[in-house]
């Protein structure tokens, strides 16, 4: 009976040992039988590694994004591109952004060429319900535009910047509207209704949220706690850092986390947490000199601070929770790593540059192989390895034992010296190359897919005495028309002709009513007079914690002109006064087209 019970005990003990060297292929196994899991990524504007408490910074709390981290896996060495565009064109996918056409910030450079596929097309189509809320910034007229790039629902801006933050115009699926409260509490409340709207179906929300980027307003409570606050830390060169603006960077991102927290606690109060990925990352370095764990350079640069982004996954029950991957990591593999883990098929004709991270998640990655991942702006290209960084100028960095770049150690190691100069010779070769010298893609409208084309003063050309409200193009607008000479032209292509009614948005001084406009494409022009005033002040400035060097804006009024014949071609679209009573014509930030009897 004794030697019964011994054996049934080893025997157990066995099934024990067995159950535990076994635990990385069952979780693979319960992770495939499970449905596809829900998709929250959420990615925030200007907003440096060093800006949450989770990695140091005494001089703010993060409890809800660091509880991501808890809760979750955590990237120690995670890299973006310098600035917003192509960080965002390399997340949607997984390709270098020189690849995809991206060269700009604005004006029409930051356009995803349209032979791009974004990862979320692909989920798309496998069924998910797809939405984003927010910044944009990879093209605005369709289909640029996120409804043509496997988004159903779209909330937010498109243009690089917006020039006010408390319920500021903004736009729905194409058409203006007005935004509800403070933009990034605007964008949470969209967010949790359509999580709330799609509980029982598998769903993709991404989140680009565009704080803590300038103009630096945020709502008086965060403000307050921030306002009078000593800081504990600042950046390694303090002499270059404005505390005010680190304050009001900081009091941003404090909302920023009370929203992460509105989304969690959604995703708890509906039972999803164990069917959910929640994915936090950033799209660069931060905006201004501020601390950022000593850390060399800031947005813009290709240095370690300008480029390193945490990257925080929270999957309840899937990841393990407090897990830190010391491996590098880039943007480019989250396409790659999330169609990976959510079982969506992929098929594209064009190679991807990431690569799937799910092994390293999971704890699969018996052996990882060692990677170099480039990061580019402007004439600027940076390389790094696990252990080294290639800066711009060609010095070599350990970055294990000199992490904030001071001393150059290409004479003790000449053949990884070589090795990534190889590696940063051949990105320029390649990626590099694929950029045309001259963008000749214009403006698209009257796509037949979609019936609203916005045509900004941003993508302008303006001639003549015409100047821009700043020299910042994104949320800018155009004034002092003070000729019949002077014009406004855009290059466009139709692809299909239509009948589209205008609406141009403008302001006039009393003095100025009965300015006579006309808008001209190819063969047809369609003119239409100013007959009401609309002369608001500039707002902005007010709400401002620092001075900005964005435009400040406006309330600009549409003026439904009628409807416009637009032929099919391409060509130059212009507007022009044709008689101008007072001493200008109007302030113009906007032309909504839309196509009748669609």
């Amino acid at each position: 009976m004794v030697n019964q019970l011994q054996n049934i005990f080893l025997l157990l003990i066995f099934f024990l040992l067995l159950a535990c060297t076994s635990s990385p292929e069952s979780s693979q196994t319960v992770q495939q039988s499970q449905p596809p899991p829900n998709i929250i990524l959420i990615m925030t504007d200007d907003q440096g590694w060093g800006d949450l408490s989770l990695n140091g910074n005494p001089n703010l709390r993060t409890p809800n994004i660091d509880a991501l981290a808890a809760n979750g896996v955590s990237f120690d060495r995670f890299y973006v591109q310098p600035v917003c565009s192509p960080t965002r064109a390399e997340l949607l996918t997984g390709r270098y952004s020189t690849r995809g056409g991206v060269y700009s910030t604005s004006a029409g450079g930051e356009r995803l060429d349209l032979d791009e596929t974004t990862f979320a097309e692909h989920f798309q189509k496998a069924g998910y319900q797809t939405a984003c809320y927010g910044k944009w910034h990879n093209g605005m007229q369709y289909p640029y535009h996120p409804n043509g790039r496997g988004f159903d629902d779209f909330y937010g801006f498109a243009s690089g910047h917006w020039g006010y933050y408390f319920s500021p115009m903004l736009e729905r699926n194409g058409q203006i509207v007005q935004g509800e409260g403070y933009i990034i509490d605007d964008f949470t409340n969209k967010g949790i209704e359509f999580i709330r709207q799609n509980q029982e179906q598998p769903f993709l929300l991404y989140l680009p949220f565009n704080t803590p980027h300038s103009p630096m307003q945020v709502p008086d409570e965060y403000w307050n706690r921030m306002k009078n606050k000593p800081l504990d830390s600042l950046h390694r060169d303090p002499e270059k850092e404005e505390i005010d603006f680190t304050r009001a960077a900081l009091a941003m991102c404090e909302n920023i986390d009370w929203n992460v927290g509105r989304i969690t606690q959604t995703l708890e109060e509906l039972g999803l947490e164990e069917n959910t990925l929640v994915i936090y990352l950033t799209d660069n370095g931060p905006n201004s000199w501020r601390w950022n764990g000593g850390m060399k350079g800031r947005k813009g640069a290709t240095d370690e601070g300008g480029v390193r982004s945490p990257l925080l996954m929270q999957w309840k029950g899937t990841l393990e929770a407090g897990k830190k991957v010391e491996e590098i990591a880039s943007v480019l593999d989250l396409f790659p790593t999330l169609t990976d883990l959510s079982g969506v098929p992929v098929e594209q004709e064009k190679p991807l540059d990431g690569q799937s991270f799910k092994p390293l998640l999971l704890g699969e990655a018996t052996d990882w192989p060692g990677r170099l991942l480039v990061s580019h702006w402007r004439d600027r290209t940076s390389v790094r390895s696990q252990q080294f960084r290639l800066d711009h100028e060609g010095q070599l960095f350990d970055m294990r034992t000199d992490p904030g770049q001071y001393t150059n150690v290409a004479d003790e190691y000449p053949e990884e010296l070589a090795r990534l100069t190889a590696a940063k010779e051949a990105f320029e070769q390649d990626a590099l190359a694929e950029l045309p010298a001259e963008d000749m893609r214009p403006f698209i409208v009257g796509h037949p897919d979609y019936p609203y084309y916005q045509i900004p003063a941003r993508d302008g050309i303006a001639y003549g005495t015409i100047e821009r409200s700043s020299r910042w193009p994104n949320c800018s607008f155009f004034r002092n028309w003070t000729s019949t000479n002077d014009s406004i032209s855009w290059e466009i292509e139709v692809p299909e002709a239509g009948d589209y009614e205008v609406e141009v948005y403008y302001t006039c001084r009393p003095e100025d009513v009965g300015v006579k406009m006309q808008l001209s494409f190819r063969d047809i022009a369609h003119s239409f007079l100013v007959t009401e005033a609309h002369d608001p002040p500039m707002k902005g400035k007010a709400e401002n914690r620092v001075p900005r060097d964005e435009s400040n804006v406006k309330d600009f009024k549409p003026l439904n002109t009628g409807i416009m014949q637009v032929p099919a071609g391409k060509g130059t679209l212009t507007l022009k006064a044709l008689e101008i009573p007072g001493e200008e014509a109007i302030d113009f930030r906007l032309m909504m087209l839309k196509r009748v009897g669609v």
